[in-house]
């Protein structure tokens, strides 16, 4: 089991298994959303993730076509983002668990697009794209 919440403490949530595999997404709308080079994201399953407290606190923006973003209203805190093209899915932006859970990411995607002063410092494999 996996605990997170926003930075407010009001939405806290619980997830019943396991993360995906992590990775690191350095796209325009990622850092735009995240506010910093890149967010790190691991996909879960959307019937493992249950809301403890804050329901009345989750927001929605569709940034782009079939991609929504989920936040908290109060904070601003980026949760996850989902597809209904992929309705058992969530990717998790894992900066929000408080749960300490051992994550290294297998890849940095969308570095293609990455903003000039990005420059990841490490051996995981970069892609222009998501592979």
């Amino acid at each position: 089991m996996l605990t997170g919440s926003c930075l407010c403490g009001g939405i806290q949530y619980q997830i019943d298994g396991e993360l995906g595999q992590a990775m690191v997404c350095h796209c325009g709308k990622c850092r735009k959303s995240n506010g910093s080079a890149f967010a790190v994201n691991a996909a879960i399953k959307v019937d493992e993730f249950r809301l403890l407290k804050g329901q009345e606190l989750v927001g929605e923006f569709e940034s782009t076509p079939g991609v929504f973003r989920t936040f908290c209203k109060n904070c601003g805190s980026p949760l996850y983002s989902r597809r209904p093209s992929m309705p058992d899915i969530y990717r998790l932006r894992i900066g929000t668990l408080d749960t300490d859970a051992e994550v290294k990411p297998v890849a940095h995607i969308y570095m293609g697009s990455k903003a000039s002063w990005d420059q990841p410092h490490d051996d995981i494999p970069q892609y222009d794209e998501r592979p």
